[in-house]
């Protein structure tokens, strides 16, 4: 073997270089800049110099605007601030064209840049603009008040593809704008880096390193580990620490504690897939998971809870008696005490304090979120670009370093083609994989340029897919495993968004991100579907794509309200679920699943839910997900102490017309999903589930998945635990099964 193993700490975290490949022509570009300036546009006075990039609107209005924005900004550049914020456009920020090209070019699939392109065309012919926009001057020649009319008209058209590109259109530039954007951050008064916590250095992991070659390097091992997340961390621990030879490989690369938490462009393009900008095929959709060492547990937000009884027993009833036994609980307990689970030591931040107090006067049951800190106070609120306190427990802070320390082998930057197997008189025995590792750059980054790409082969006895609920899937189907469930039955727990605004600072982006739960609705069905209610981290990278566009202005004065914002999730148990398939182009990543009308209705009761939480804690606006709603703004003269309460007329007025206007299809609503499960689903038989009860893939030998993708169905809480104690069984079960072989040859 020409390997070896070298440990170094990043120099710096750089995106992927800006490729080539001309997406659209001239033409094309420009018409979609003039859009990019439509949803995020200058906005100035009657008296300013037009321009297709400027909103005019009435001086009463400007100056309404500006008073509203100075109000809430500290400090004697006030004037300035607000002033720029109003008046920046996007593509008056240098890096935009960069962003929407490396975004178009490396992140949205072949169909969709055809379909996109196929309509920006379209806008520059007379017979397409005439059908698109009603005239047939080019829209981005008609004046800005025409365009933005015809932009907002979008939105209810009679053609799918156009509904589509508004839906797109909108989220990639709300993205890129609060991505880049040299006003937002000093506006809201948001730091780049928490306030809280001392840096710490945290594990250094050693990464095998490849040399230049033109064949394949080959290395060999008991257990070959894919992916270096929660469940494949688990896995490698129980097995290391069992006397077998691991290896765990991951797509992703390793970050230290003193790179986190990351700016908002290098967090997502290096902590998540596709940089964030995964979407359903509607577009509806923004589907967030972690592609980086520890997966989802760098990124998460610490909610650490167990499987609940009625979960567990749907689950046995399925052929699976495991989840109803004291086995089970033992593990569960087990990954808990790992990672220092509990809710003793927590600081509730404002948005948490307001969920557990609004339930108290409203009779909800609520209680605190259990959290992975170790036993200890974590209050930070910028985890989902990395922890840089190492005060999350996750992985990379326990359970890869007990696998480190019990002699796992690690490879980052290795991206798994296919499984290899042989065919013998058992059937089809799992031996390796083949995959390509592309090292880190000249200056230890991820840029690509200068990297060392190879070929490897790893051979194994043992073959543990752990790529998560997106990825392990389409690995089974590259490696030619025939299933008809493999990629179905994929639960997203479907998420829609309220955010109320006070009086008073919230500063929603500061502490601990989520540490309370409403859990009145979670069984409303009798079938144990319904809603949990928890609090959003509202870092603005992360939150602000989400809130509602209605127009340019609008947009920004909802977002310069953050810092007297609460926002609060709506988190669906999804009864019915769809799946995830490979693009027929690039193989890539898609996802077709759009929210049933059973589970939208689970949605709206949850928006009603959180808004009466908000009303009764004295919200002056309650705005939600749901574009067709238009907010709730609380009369100006009810300052909040009315005995009424939520049954204030005109607010139970608000929330009839939220119950009428429940949306007829799914596209309605901007959905955000972080949890993805199921797609690899565990049972009793091939003919509805893809490995059986020891997580071994039906069909083959030495073939096992272990991660979210195995659920049976969705939890119904966030999934980390309840992954990890299934990967502590299985991975045991695995390491005796081993012991039992070799006592047997």
């Amino acid at each position: 073997m020409t390997e070896q193993l070298v440990s170094f700490t990043p120099l710096v975290a750089p995106i992927s270089p800006v490729s080539n490949e001309q997406v659209f022509n001239d033409l094309q570009w420009k018409t979609l800049l003039s859009l990019a300036d439509t949803v995020i546009p200058s906005v100035r006075g009657p008296r300013a110099r037009k321009s297709r990039a400027t909103k005019v609107v009435p001086q009463a209005k400007l100056d309404a605007a500006l008073e509203t924005l100075r109000a809430s900004i500290r400090g004697p550049d006030a004037d300035t601030l607000v002033t720029q914020y109003l008046e920046e456009n996007l593509t008056s920020i240098p890096e935009v064209r960069q962003a929407l090209q490396r975004l178009f070019t490396q992140h949205v699939h072949k169909e969709g840049r055809n379909g996109l392109s196929m309509i920006l065309s379209a806008l520059n012919t007379k017979a397409g603009s005439l059908l698109l926009t009603g005239s047939m001057i080019p829209i981005q020649d008609q004046p800005f008040y025409v365009r933005e009319q015809i932009f907002q008209g979008w939105s209810d058209s009679r053609l799918p593809p156009v509904r589509a590109v508004y839906r797109a259109l909108t989220a990639i530039f709300k993205k890129v704008w609060v991505t880049f954007s040299p006003s937002l951050y000093p506006t809201l008064g948001v730091p780049h880096v928490p306030i809280y916590g001392t840096p710490q250095n945290g594990f250094q992991f050693e990464f095998l390193q490849f040399p230049p070659g033109q064949k394949p390097e080959m290395i060999e091992t008991d257990v070959l580990i894919i992916g270096s997340g929660c469940g494949g961390s688990v896995a490698a621990k129980n097995l290391a620490e069992a006397g077998k030879r691991v290896i765990v490989v991951d797509k992703g690369y390793s970050f230290t504690n003193q790179h986190f938490p990351m700016k908002p462009n290098e967090g997502f393009n290096n902590l998540f897939e596709s940089a964030g900008a995964v979407m359903n095929d509607e577009s509806s959709m923004a589907v967030l998971f972690g592609s980086t060492w520890g997966g989802g547990g760098t990124v998460n937000w610490s909610a650490s809870l167990q499987t609940q009884a009625y979960v567990r027993r749907e689950w046995a009833k399925r052929g699976l008696p495991f989840f109803t036994s004291l086995e089970f609980q033992n593990s569960l307990d087990r990954v808990c005490d790992r990672m220092g689970v509990s809710a003793d030591h927590i600081n509730h931040n404002k948005s948490n304090r307001m969920i557990l107090e609004g339930s108290r006067k409203l009779g909800y049951s609520a209680k605190p979120v259990p959290q992975n800190t170790g036993g200890t106070t974590h209050y930070c609120g910028h985890c989902t670009l990395g922890c840089h306190t190492g005060g999350k427990k996750g992985p990379i802070e326990t359970y890869l370093v007990d696998a480190a320390n019990a002699g796992a082998t690690f490879i980052e930057g290795f991206d798994v083609e296919r499984v290899l197997f042989s065919k013998k008189k058992a059937g089809k025995v799992a031996t390796g994989v083949l995959g390509t590792w592309v090292s880190r750059d000249a200056h230890f980054g991820v840029s690509g340029l200068g990297a060392v790409k190879r070929k490897i082969i790893v051979r194994a006895k043992k073959v543990i897919v752990s790529g998560g609920s997106l990825h392990s899937p389409l690995l089974l189907i590259r490696s030619g495993i025939k299933n008809s469930n493999i990629g179905r039955n994929l639960y997203l727990h479907p998420v829609a968004v309220a955010h109320a605004v006070f009086d008073e600072e919230i500063r929603p982006w500061e502490g601990a991100c989520l540490t309370a739960a409403v859990n009145e609705f979670e069984d409303i069905d009798g079938h144990g579907h319904g809603f949990k209610l928890e609090a959003l981290s509202m870092l603005p990278a992360a939150i602000l794509p989400i809130f509602t566009w209605r127009d340019g202005l609008d947009y920004k004065l909802q977002v310069a309200k953050l810092p007297r914002s609460a926002g609060f999730i709506t988190l669906v148990r999804d009864r019915d679920p769809g799946r995830v398939y490979p693009d027929p182009n690039d193989g890539r990543v898609r996802i077709d699943y759009d929210v049933s009308g059973f589970d939208r209705n689970h949605m709206v009761e949850g928006l009603v839910a959180t808004a009466k939480i908000s009303y009764i804690s004295g919200a002056r606006e309650i705005h939600t997900s749901y574009r067709d709603m238009p907010p709730f703004i609380r009369p100006a003269e009810d300052k909040g102490g009315s005995p009424l309460g939520i049954n204030d007329p005109v607010f139970q007025a608000w929330i009839e017309e939220l119950r009428r206007k429940a949306p007829k299809t799914s596209d309605r609503v901007m959905w955000a999903s972080a949890h993805q499960m199921g797609s690899c689903r565990m049972g009793t038989s091939p003919r509805h589930s893809v490995v059986d009860p020891d997580g071994q893939v039906w069909g083959t030998k030495g073939l096992y998945v272990i991660d979210a993708s195995i659920f049976p169905s969705a939890s119904g809480v966030n999934p980390m635990i309840t992954n990890m104690a299934i990967a502590d069984h299985l991975s045991r079960k695995i390491a005796k099964s081993m012991e039992f072989q070799s006592a047997h040859l």
